[in-house]
């Protein structure tokens, strides 16, 4: 009996360790690393909240930088056509603030295409609970070739 409640114990533990908030708004960014890498664009979009946002910041050829925005579907839809395995971002949660139902990660990131390094930047997200569950509200992103040692 006694090791019954230890057992008990050890496992009531690593659950409330594993549903700390901090790992569940980890795991609702990383579904949506899952779901690129998977071409799975029906987990993309449940991924973000209803009014979401997505902008991506890039340098011109003539060195202006500039605000992309971008749709959720059509973000969606390209996901969709890209082979599985093909579309591989790797982050790093460098910081994570959370108040209420409001959370900010800042995220640096190296993007694979076709297992080759195609750029790196920083993923900026905006995470909201909604019903329990954290979604993404805001996304931008900056992207470059160089300087992701």
């Amino acid at each position: 009996m006694r090791y019954f409640y230890l057992f008990a114990c050890i496992a009531f533990c690593n659950v409330v360790k594993a549903q700390s908030p901090e790992d569940s708004v980890k795991a609702a960014v990383n579904q949506l690393f899952t779901a690129m890498k998977n071409a799975d664009s029906s987990l993309l979009v449940s991924s973000f909240a209803d009014s979401a946002l997505l902008q991506t910041i890039v340098t011109t050829k003539e060195g202006k930088v500039e605000v992309k925005n971008e749709s959720i579907i059509e973000f969606a839809s390209f996901i969709n056509k890209t082979p599985k395995g093909d579309a591989d971002e790797r982050i790093v949660f460098d910081i994570l603030k959370i108040d209420g139902a409001l959370a900010t990660v800042w995220a640096p990131y190296k993007f694979y295409y076709k297992g080759k390094f195609n750029h790196c930047g920083v993923d900026s997200f905006q995470m909201l609970r909604v019903n329990g569950k954290w979604k993404i509200q805001y996304l931008i992103d900056t992207r470059r070739k160089q300087g992701c040692e």
